[in-house]
């Protein structure tokens, strides 16, 4: 047993190693991705490992192992540790032993390894107080050692030490420690537990001898389920107890309380099974009928009530669930008998593997949400790139536009401004001489006949009554002239104003002055005098007033005249006469011309301003962007590959390989006939030369990973990356995929009719329109890249080049006949992969793999590529019927434009299809005929008939 447990200790400790260094390199490249200053805090939140996560990590990394024996009492604790050890090491209960020399108990006791069997006695602070306790040879240790003695009241520190035994021995290999829970009464549990706990990952077991647990010992479960809810414990009883046998209905109870997990369930006929009740041996023996100990019933009993066992379970094992996207947990396990005690070996290496999974889990995820964050922020970055010089341009354009049609208005409407500015006096004139009569004169003193004292005063009042008049009309006009151009508004200036805003957001964040937007809005108040009143320094209509005050500087009177009601209704009414609405028209025009103009020309050195802001801005974000795609995410991407292949080796080892199936540029492929419940599988063995490889190898597997599962889609089950390949210098990267029988270059050459080809082209356009909704482009799709079932049914297989179109980096990838002109330049879209199933189509209703003879004449790949640039295409072969060769040349169609969408080419396909599936049946029916034809007796009219007919 101990080399076995051994031998699952060295597998956890290699394991170990390569999280804590995985760890460690997690943790530096989000340290980097915080110090880059290219990401919010929001974004960095979600990629940071939580706290009680990386706890937990740190812990299972770096943390000794350590069994942990609760028990009883002394000796129960004893016999599991000799067990373990396979030798007495402790002393176990002898018939002759007064028990009650036990009333103090065992001290804690602490197995470690040492080259050197060593006993000493040490506080918790590992301060040593004796050394070599025993000097002598000795196979057990003595009891006097590990008794607490009766005198601790004078010392009490000697309660507290701890006996530290080093050994030899293959269990305390690899840093794992073995600690025996003291047994001193007055010591509470939770202290005890947690001392033993410290610094450790545990392993628990409790053992028992009697046939109940005390009021004590219950408490003490208690406390360890309130300390350590999820922990698993592996209860054992240390020795055969006498049985008794049950009834049929008595097993069937007892059947129900078997170990299961953590968490309890009291059924309704809970109280029918208690084992409390005396257990009577059956009259009828049959020998299927088990035996029992009454003492181990009633233990598991108060077990499950204390919620470590359950009822649900029909085995009594511990329970490990493997799903991938499942939670690990490992339930706790009841052994009834000692003799099946070798049982723990299997429940330490389901408490171990659970470990790592939850610890690999916690880094993959972490992975994981780092690359979605980078593959949505290269989404936002391409698309800001994208937009925002058409924003700039759109800006511009309307802008323009707005202001040409505003000069428009001050040139050509001059005439319905004068008669605008006519009906408005007209209308008005009657009410503004009503105001003037009853217009008050404030701070000027009159005399008691109504005389000015002075020349200045008289001109006070007539330029008051004159201000009067003119700001009524000046509303009165300007209301009206808003009324006549407000169609702009909703042509021009809604979405201008809110893509202008959207584009000063983050360039002037915090600061009200965005000249953009100001110019804007000086261009608005030049067309409509919203905000303009007669008082506003830069206002149109303050030199219209001052127009109008020249016009009517004629009306002052040498002699003082009497200031009554009549004359300030001969004063607005002679300035209203005096008005000319020709003069005050054209100097309208004029002014929104000259301001116009002048706002037209501070919005344009704004926007110039606003775009060398962008144009920094978007340089700035194409360098992040490219860090994103060659640096930031493909170093997360294999951390992601790593710790997923370090969850998958410890749930379901390394797969085995099989015969070699293909042979790839990357790697090698091998049959595997089962692995984590797939079956058959293909194992494809790639060995990355140097880091671009394993980058591009972790993203390929990252996309396939992440997409749902489809039928027309290859999908990667599992990878193991084995780290002994070559020595431990090149390791390989297994991944494990679902077996096809062979592919698309195969099966064309051992001939497919024509009817099945096309299934297969409707099965590779279903595939790539499912990677092209995930946001994928394959850019890699031929022959040996389209895997077929038994059925003939096609999958896209080989992900190696697929990536989204946001973390592109328009590196010309694929095969040359396949690759559409356009990746020669490195900017492309996902209709590459529309041109590659073009050629690939013409290879399907060729029905033959020879190359097409304007590439076979290339004698090297540049050759070939300047021949595809010019527009060189396959040629028409005489089995192509009209509709095939038409989809084909608009499928490779060098313009990408031009190129169909797969969801048109979709249903082109399927009607191109039923038609060759109804002229096959035709033609089936009419071979048909003919052989019932041939079976007819010999005739020349019979021949004539048919031959005619």
């Amino acid at each position: 047993m101990a080399r076995k447990l051994s031998y699952e200790f060295s597998k956890f400790n290699t394991v170990c190693k390569h999280l804590k260094q995985l760890f460690k390199e997690t943790k530096q490249s989000v340290e980097e991705i915080e110090d880059s200053g290219y990401f919010d805090n929001s974004q960095l939140f979600n990629v940071k490992i939580p706290s009680v996560d990386e706890d937990f990590v740190q812990n299972i990394i770096n943390q000794p192992v350590g069994i942990i024996i609760l028990g009883q009492n002394c000796w129960a604790k004893a016999s599991v540790v000799n067990e373990l050890f396979g030798q007495p090491l402790l002393p176990t209960f002898s018939p002759g032993h007064d028990v009650e020399d036990e009333c103090y108990g065992w001290r804690m006791v602490r197995f470690s390894f040492g080259n050197h069997t060593e006993i000493s006695l040490a506080l918790t602070n590992s301060y040593e107080l004796l050394e070599h306790l025993v000097e002598q040879p000795w196979h057990s240790i003595p009891r006097a050692d590990l008794e607490v003695g009766k005198d601790i009241t004078n010392d009490p520190d000697l309660s507290t030490a701890v006996l530290e035994i080093r050994l030899n021995h293959s269990l305390l290999r690899y840093e794992v420690q073995v600690v025996v829970a003291s047994s001193n009464q007055d010591n509470q549990f939770s202290q005890v537990y947690s001392r033993c706990i410290e610094g450790l990952t545990p392993i628990v077991i409790y053992c028992f001898k009697d046939e109940t647990l005390t009021d004590k010992e219950l408490g003490d479960l208690i406390a360890l389920k309130k300390i350590a809810p999820t922990q698993p414990v592996f209860f054992v009883c240390s020795r055969p107890l006498p049985t008794c046998e049950l009834t049929e209905s008595e097993q069937h109870a007892r059947s129900a309380f078997v170990s299961y997990g953590s968490h309890a369930f009291r059924p309704h006929s809970f109280q029918e099974f208690s084992p409390l009740k005396k257990y009577q041996p059956s009259r009828k023996r049959r020998e299927s009928e088990s035996l029992l100990t009454v003492t181990s019933f009633s233990v598991f009993h108060q077990l499950c009530g204390l919620g470590f066992l359950s009822f649900l379970s029909n085995q009594s094992k511990p329970k490990i669930q493997k799903q991938r996207n499942e939670p690990i947990e490992v339930e706790s396990e009841l052994i009834e008998n000692f003799e099946n005690f070798s049982s723990i070996f299997m429940f330490v290496q389901h408490v171990l593997k659970s470990h790592l999974v939850r610890a690999s889990t916690i880094l993959n995820e972490t992975h994981n949400r780092c690359l979605r964050m980078f593959i949505l922020t290269a989404f936002d970055m391409t698309r800001d790139m994208m937009v925002t010089p058409k924003r700039l341009e759109y800006i511009s354009q309307r802008e323009t536009e707005l202001y040409l049609s505003l000069m428009a208005i001050a040139n050509k409407k001059q005439e319905e401004i004068r008669q605008l500015i006519v009906s408005t006096i007209q209308g008005m004139k009657e009410d503004l001489v009503k105001e003037a009569a009853n217009h008050q004169f404030q701070g000027l003193k009159m005399s008691k006949n109504g005389e000015p004292l002075s020349v200045r005063d008289l001109q006070i009042c007539t330029v008051e009554i004159q201000n009067l008049m003119l700001g009524r009309i000046n509303s009165a006009v300007a209301e009206k002239l808003i009324g006549s151009v407000d169609c702009l508004r909703e042509s021009f200036i809604g979405t201008l104003e809110r893509c202008l805003s959207s584009l000063e957001k983050d360039c002037y964040e915090g600061d009200k002055s965005v000249p953009a937007s100001n110019a804007l809005k000086q261009i608005l108040n030049s067309a409509y005098q919203v905000e303009l009143t007669i008082k506003t320094s830069a206002s149109v209509l303050r030199v219209l007033l001052e127009k109008m005050k020249q016009l009517v500087q004629s009306l002052l009177w040498k002699t003082p005249p009497i200031i009554d009601t009549d004359w300030k209704q001969k004063v607005a009414a002679d300035m209203l006469v005096s008005l000319s609405e020709s003069r005050l028209a054209r100097s309208i025009c004029a002014q929104f011309q000259d301001r116009l103009k002048a706002s037209h020309e501070q919005f344009a050195a704004s926007l110039r301003q606003l775009e060398s802001i962008h144009s920094g801005r978007l340089q700035r974000t194409e360098e992040l962007r490219l860090k994103v795609r060659k640096l930031y995410a493909p170093k997360i991407a294999k951390f992601a590959l790593e710790s997923t292949s370090l969850r998958d080796l410890v749930l379901f080892d390394m797969p085995r390989l099989g015969r070699e199936i293909g042979r790839g540029q990357y790697g090698v492929v091998y049959a595997c006939e089962s692995w984590a419940g797939f079956s058959p599988c293909a194992v494809k063995s790639v060995v990355p030369p140097d880091d671009k490889h394993w980058n591009d190898l972790a993203m390929e597997f990252y996309y396939t990973r992440c997409i749902a599962e489809h039928e027309r889609v290859v999908q990667i089950q599992g990878s193991v990356i084995d780290h002994s390949y070559g020595g431990g210098n090149t390791p390989a990267v297994l991944l494990i995929m679902e077996r096809l029988e062979r592919d698309l270059h195969s099966a064309l050459k051992a001939k497919l009719d024509i009817i099945a080809r096309l299934q297969i082209a409707l099965d590779v356009i279903q595939g790539i329109r499912f990677l092209h909704s995930q946001g994928l482009v394959h850019r890699d799709i031929k022959l040996k890249n389209v895997l077929l079932d038994k059925k003939n049914r096609a999958k896209i297989t080989d992900l190696g080049f697929c990536k989204p179109e946001a973390m592109m980096s328009g590196s010309i990838v694929g095969t040359p006949i396949h690759m559409a002109p356009e990746l020669f330049s490195g900017h492309y879209d996902n209709s590459v992969d529309v041109y590659a199933f073009g050629i690939l189509f013409w290879y399907l209703c060729a029905g033959h793999v020879r190359l097409p003879y304007v590439f076979e004449q290339c004698q090297t790949k540049d050759q070939l590529w300047n021949c595809v640039k010019k527009g060189a295409r396959p040629e028409r072969l005489p089995q192509f019927d009209d509709e095939c060769w038409q989809l084909m040349e608009e499928c490779w169609a060098s313009d990408s434009l031009k190129r169909p969408l797969l969801g048109d080419v979709e249903p082109r396909l399927m009607a191109i299809t039923e038609r060759y599936i109804t002229s096959s049946v035709k033609c089936s029916d009419v071979k048909q005929e003919e052989k019932v034809v041939h079976q007819l007796p010999s005739s020349p009219f019979t021949m004539l008939e048919f031959h005619s007919g």
